[in-house]
């Protein structure tokens, strides 16, 4: 299959950049491995899983069905996180996945070091593959943990100057209406229960305790979550700031508690 052919294909199966995604695998893949790729993407297959890696913030990501697929509107939770940490700071990534939050904003801000949670073995092996061809090994470190229950009593030992977190926020009665391509990434970290809003109150409830006094949260958020987040925050303590991605949609909120 040559270029030209390949992008036909796509072209029929209602793949929307056809052009830039041909090319991508006529880069990668060998003539005998192509045809076998063009199908999988046909059935729209995610192009990153197919590919095995993929660029965010200015680093480069293995990526695999154990875990949510790094999005460029999370680079505006990275861009904050690397600006408002303090010298010297320790930071708790909840819902780490491929662990691209934790391990960009590591390696572009060298003085800090980071803990990534997940619940998922798998998930958390490959986080810490990401840290380590990134170079940053030596300060992340993985730990297993449900976001949704209290934390490992060994975090108790330390106050974080920052939590971060793209947890799950997607509605559990529109999973079933997601384009085809999402529907292959992780269920447990798309589905955020039934109003999408479970994992932000239970990390405020069960988390947000190992913050310290003048530390901050970052959560991202659905574009129309922000008024709920604000709600959820006050109840809890925080004031709620959010920031817009450049699409124009509120995207991140910046939380500092006012106790």
């Amino acid at each position: 299959m040559n270029f030209e052919a390949v992008k036909k294909r796509l072209c029929a199966a209602g793949i929307e950049n056809a052009t830039g995604e041909a090319a991508m695998l006529c880069e990668v893949f060998k003539e005998a491995e192509l045809e076998a790729a063009v199908t999988r993407r046909c059935h729209h297959y995610p192009l990153q899983y197919i590919l095995g890696k993929w660029a965010f913030y200015r680093e480069e990501y293995e990526v695999n069905e154990n875990c949510l697929i790094p999005r460029s509107d999370t680079e505006i939770l990275v861009d904050l996180a690397i600006h408002m940490l303090p010298n010297g700071a320790r930071f708790l990534d909840i819902c780490t996945g491929s662990g691209c939050i934790a391990v960009s904003t590591l390696k572009n801000r060298t003085d800090t070091v980071g803990i990534g949670i997940d619940l998922f073995k798998e998930t958390l092996a490959l986080a810490t593959k990401n840290a380590a061809s990134n170079g940053v090994a030596d300060r992340f470190t993985p730990l297993l943990a449900d976001a949704t229950k209290a934390p490992p009593t060994m975090l108790s030992a330390y106050a974080f100057d920052a939590i971060l977190s793209n947890p799950p926020y997607i509605e559990s009665k529109v999973l079933s209406t997601l384009q085809e391509e999402v529907k292959f990434e992780p269920h447990a970290a798309l589905d955020g229960g039934a109003d999408g809003l479970l994992f932000y109150r239970l990390i405020l409830k069960n988390w947000g305790h190992l913050l310290k006094k003048d530390g901050f949260i970052l959560f991202e958020i659905g574009y129309d979550q922000a008024a709920a987040l604000q709600t959820i925050s006050a109840q809890y303590g925080y004031t709620c700031t959010v920031k817009k991605d450049l699409g124009g949609h509120d995207r991140v909120c910046i939380l500092h508690s006012t106790k």
